[in-house]
């Protein structure tokens, strides 16, 4: 699985990341701001519009199957498009269907990967088991966001798809030869722990999943958290604009700088994912201290235009990210009944994808009136207010349980002491 998931999502990042320096520097002319804004904002629009279907799915089917076809349709998606394109230079709409066609696939994997999770490990090891999923989510964002520009200006867009439907379809192989466990799902996909050790129970795919809206309603803290991300969102994912035009712009340079300061972001997220349990403190403090440092490393470049400054910013950036995701995560996985997952993750995947295709559309078209540097700094006093925020909501509710010290009973809830 860990593979898998390397495998899937390098090479969703590596498609991003690579047309959007394509559109930058070779098809979208003057209006490269626009146009890329708007390839992020198809490839971010599945997550949001399919949540409810995503939800039912991860629901009612085994894990395993799921997470296969979607890596298959994904693989078999991006092998004729790069046909298409060894066969001739196709339009621009080609590109934005397969954006939104791969990105309806990954819409799918990610939730239901992440509420796989307690089906592979132990209650007590949640935790560090979200640090690994995330930490693997960082390593496949640095490979497919240093290889995405390296490749299009070596090989061009034919180049970037054939390497994308590899990885998916060498994915879809390796899931079909994983086994989960903790499944409990009635379809076959289950297996006996080794050493006949007792499963950890899955969702119960028997039951009606609830509402959407009534998950949320009834876990009020968790909303305010996510509403806080969502709005951070707003500003921080439009760095996946801002840095391409800042490239471009600003430091006059080709992929591989645009291929450098991806690293910078996916080395920077790496470490923060592997050093969030060390941090003391609620979540809620955590993550508003990491805002107010995202902010001024977002600012940076705004301020000491240079290849340096920018690449010390991604990587500040990126461990900040790291260390809010596997707090955050891992937190969600205690405080959310386990029948609830799959549609709560799918929610989560859908509000704080919300904004990213504002957020693509507004800079990227900004983009084509303001310097990047300005960008950057709008950046900065955007992420401030959701900084306060979200301490505030830490000060008002309880939070996060205490990690289970041993494995939890095979009746028991997943969810800990309140502190």
């Amino acid at each position: 699985m860990w593979a898998a998931q390397v495998l899937t999502q390098a090479a969703g990042r590596m498609f991003q990341v690579g047309t959007v320096w394509w559109l930058v520097s070779r098809a979208a002319g003057a209006d490269r701001g626009l146009a890329s804004g708007a390839f992020l904002a198809v490839s971010t629009l599945p997550a949001v519009a399919l949540a409810p279907l995503v939800a039912g799915l991860i629901a009612r089917r085994p894990h395993r199957t799921v997470l296969g076809v979607s890596a298959a349709v994904a693989g078999l998606v991006a092998l004729g498009t790069a046909g298409w394109t060894y066969a001739g230079t196709p339009p621009l709409v080609v590109a934005y269907g397969a954006a939104l066609v791969l990105a309806g696939c990954q819409a799918v994997f990610d939730p239901c990967l992440t509420t796989s999770v307690p089906e592979l490990v132990e209650d007590a090891d949640i935790e560090t088991a979200t640090g690994f999923e995330l930490s693997t989510q960082s390593l496949a964002g640095l490979a497919g966001g240093l290889l995405g520009p390296l490749t299009v200006d070596l090989a061009g867009p034919a180049g970037v798809v054939a390497g994308c439907a590899g990885a998916y379809l060498l994915a879809a192989a390796l899931i079909g030869a994983t086994r989960f466990p903790g499944s409990g799902t009635p379809t076959g996909d289950a297996q006996p722990a080794d050493g006949g050790a007792p499963a950890i129970p899955a969702t119960d795919t028997s039951a009606p999943p609830r509402p959407l809206r009534r998950i949320l309603a009834e876990l009020p803290f968790i909303r305010r958290v996510l509403l806080c991300f969502t709005a951070a969102n707003l500003f921080t994912t439009a760095v996946f604009v801002v840095m391409p035009l800042y490239t471009r712009t600003v430091l006059h340079a080709d992929g591989s700088t645009v291929a450098a300061l991806e690293a910078a972001l996916g080395a920077g997220t790496l470490v923060g994912s592997f050093t969030a349990g060390r941090l003391p403190g609620a979540p809620t403090a955590i993550g508003a201290g990491c805002l107010v440092l995202m902010a001024v490393s977002l600012g940076l470049p705004g301020l000491a235009a240079g290849t340096t400054p920018a690449l010390g910013s991604m990587a500040v950036a990126g461990w900040c990210v790291g260390v809010i995701g596997v707090r955050f995560v891992a937190l969600f996985q205690r405080m959310v009944p386990a029948e609830d997952r799959p549609g709560f993750f799918a929610v989560m995947q859908a509000l704080l994808g919300a904004t990213f295709p504002v957020s693509s559309l507004l800079f990227g078209l900004l983009g084509d009136h303001l310097p990047a540097r300005t960008l950057c700094l709008v950046q900065a006093v955007g992420v401030l207010p959701v900084a306060a925020a979200l301490w505030w909501t830490g000060r008002r509710e309880p939070q996060a349980p205490e990690p289970a010290s041993a494995p939890a009973p095979a009746d028991a809830q997943p969810i800990g002491d309140v502190r």
